[in-house]
């Protein structure tokens, strides 16, 4: 069992017994491990312990995050479907397939990807020269799973595993590698309405969240919601384009693609690193 394994049945047993507050033991014991081997274990891999994260998943919290978000995600000529979108601190540059490329299906296009290791599991990532097209997370290894999703979206595209460009790529997206001095890239596909979602989600800096009902606000559609939800689940790159930095209105976490304890784990871990950046 690999540690995000054990992280994740963590963080489920302490998620279904937030309100009883279990003691350091009692989450120890179901992992079958000693307090101080567990605490040494979760210290290790979210940067901050049990007792912190169990504050961090507090309806209450939620509901604060929720206000402080309003100014964020104010209209803006960032969130115009023309320009590219960038997150507030640079890190992300957002660039739409136009509708020509998308109908050519991939001619001339080079696609690399490769499964690594993160912080929260195996993952698939796909990468063209213009920047990250698919990344997301595998259960039981279905990476062949993936791969087929992207012939099927670029038939007439050469595809090739390179390990050691898209690893590169991993190390940057979790920190692992010094600031770039460049963005990172995406080159996504979606209907105007999904890149406007996309790119509003952008704004969200890490530790904050967003309503569905906030996003559908800013991108100009309040009565949207519910088709900003399918526009969040249709998301082509985890991590990068946050879609799990978006709760429900009521402070609850809400549903996740790739799983509600993965989007436990997410915010956790982005918390711990926004914290330790700005004590």
């Amino acid at each position: 069992m690999s540690d995000y394994d054990r992280i994740a049945e963590a963080i489920a047993f302490i998620a279904n017994r937030v309100n009883s507050q279990p003691s350091l033991q009692e989450i120890a014991q179901h992992l079958h491990l000693s307090p101080f081997h567990f605490q040494r274990l979760f210290s290790r891999w979210a940067g901050v312990t049990p007792k912190r994260f169990l504050q961090v998943l507090t309806l209450e919290r939620a509901k604060q995050l929720l206000s402080e978000s309003k100014p964020l995600l104010e209209v803006s000529d960032t969130l115009g479907l023309s320009s590219g979108s960038r997150l507030y601190d640079h890190f992300v540059h957002l660039e739409a397939v136009t509708p020509g490329e998308y109908k050519m299906g991939g001619a001339g296009l080079a696609l690399e990807y490769a499964v690594h290791d993160t912080p929260f599991g195996k993952a698939f990532i796909a990468i063209t020269p213009r920047g990250i097209c698919s990344f997301a997370f595998l259960e039981h290894a279905e990476s062949d799973g993936q791969l087929h999703a992207l012939q099927k979206k670029w038939p007439r595209a050469t595809m090739h595993e390179n390990r050691q460009r898209t690893l590169a790529v991993i190390k940057a997206m979790f920190g692992e590698e010094k600031k770039l001095d460049r963005p990172l890239s995406l080159h996504v596909s979606g209907t105007n309405f999904q890149i406007s979602v996309w790119k509003a989600l952008l704004q969200i800096p890490p530790a904050k969240v967003a309503s569905y009902t906030q996003i559908a606000a800013a991108i100009g559609h309040p009565d949207s919601a519910r088709a900003v939800g399918q526009a969040v689940g249709a998301n082509p790159v985890a991590i990068l384009i946050p879609c799990h930095r978006v709760i429900q209105q009521s402070g609850k976490l809400g549903g996740y693609h790739w799983g509600e304890t993965r989007k436990q784990a997410i915010h956790v871990w982005e918390s711990a690193r926004h914290e330790e950046a700005h004590p």
